[in-house]
């Protein structure tokens, strides 16, 4: 695949994902806050989820870009494994359930809108590094991974996991919305935007 054509689809969705969260920010604090049942996530906790994980990934990703000797390549290709992760990340049909460690899950978290904005600067700084990563390899730039210290993945796999994992909660806290009894009008159609 082409470089250009991966940066361009990742943009694109982090774009959609700042669009997203600015709804949410527009939504009743206490539709935000609703749960179905006490294990699952609000769209609050989702998005908290998120940001504990843009809290390792981002500065990762920002340190590996700043020491990168390789000069840009046209193609990337994913590794075996960052490949697999990717697509694990990948929302389906129905979102299969995946574990999540204790450190980052944020349920019965005191959580509030603050959430949403931070989620917001995350995204802004990884759209930034998206622009930087056009200067370098995606392949040979390789990034620690928040399970392991041992593994490490191609800065493209990095940041389709870390993308395609947003993708994946944004279309939880969106499901979570669409099951709550607090219905929003603007709502509507929004359900389409992830497929």
């Amino acid at each position: 695949m082409k470089t250009a054509d991966l940066i361009d689809e990742l943009k694109g969705y982090t774009s959609q994902h700042i669009n997203d969260a600015l709804f949410f920010l527009s939504l009743p604090l206490e539709q935000l806050r609703h749960k179905d049942h006490a294990e699952s996530w609000s769209v609050l906790e989702c998005i908290e989820h998120l940001n504990r994980y843009g809290d390792f990934y981002i500065p990762e990703i920002r340190r590996r870009l700043e020491r990168s000797p390789y000069p840009k390549s046209e193609d990337f290709q994913s590794g075996l494994l960052g490949g697999y992760f990717a697509s694990m990340m990948l929302p389906k049909e129905r979102l299969n359930k995946m574990k999540t460690f204790r450190s980052m899950n944020p349920l019965n978290s005191d959580l509030d809108v603050r959430v949403l904005d931070r989620f917001i600067r995350q995204q802004k700084e990884i759209l930034e590094l998206l622009e930087k990563s056009k200067y370098t390899d995606l392949v040979k730039v390789k990034t620690s991974i928040s399970i392991s210290k041992w593994i490490r993945l191609r800065l493209g796999d990095t940041f389709k996991v870390v993308v395609y994992h947003n993708l994946r909660h944004i279309r939880q806290a969106k499901n979570n919305l669409t099951e709550t009894p607090i219905h929003s009008p603007q709502f509507r159609g929004l359900e389409s935007t992830v497929g």
